[in-house]
């Protein structure tokens, strides 16, 4: 497991994700039909030429599911019990085809939790930047974290 537990995730600390992801008009198209988002704005290059944009955009879901995703393997493999929610999402710029993501991570804030004792709920912020470093999605979540394993006495 490359994840962290709770007692890891200390409010403030950011970490900037070494893993990014160059969106493709397939990861694009094959999204936006598996998800029956028949949006123009996504499929038809044509209508979104006329657009405000004047070209497609990506699927805002698929971005979400990226910066969501890339931190994954830094913060949370293997420790985490799941998402309690999402508060807070915005996407202050759309991400074209072509545009190379990365994703920082900052703790928000943790606490324990009252029911599990072996778990604590840490707020997560992931941000996400395209190749210019300009924001393309920030969102606020909760997640159910494991505490660390009590170290086992050898006798």
């Amino acid at each position: 497991m490359s994840g962290l537990y709770f007692e890891e995730l200390e409010p403030e600390l950011t970490i900037k994700h070494a893993v990014t992801r160059t969106v493709t008009e397939t990861d694009n198209l094959l999204f936006t039909t598996l998800t029956l988002n028949v949006q123009p704005l996504h499929l038809d290059a044509e209508f979104a030429k006329n657009s405000m944009y004047g070209e497609r955009i990506v699927n805002s879901v698929f971005t979400l599911g990226v910066v969501v995703g890339i931190p994954v393997q830094e913060t949370t493999l293997g420790t985490t019990l799941g998402n309690l929610g999402f508060e807070e999402i915005a996407f202050p710029a759309p991400v074209l085809i072509g545009d190379t993501l990365r994703v920082e991570t900052q703790i928000l804030s943790r606490r324990e939790s009252k029911s599990r004792p072996d778990t604590g709920i840490v707020r997560f912020e992931h941000r996400g930047f395209n190749q210019k470093d300009k924001l393309v999605c920030r969102v606020q979540r909760s997640g159910l974290m494991l505490k660390k394993p009590a170290e086992v006495a050898v006798s």
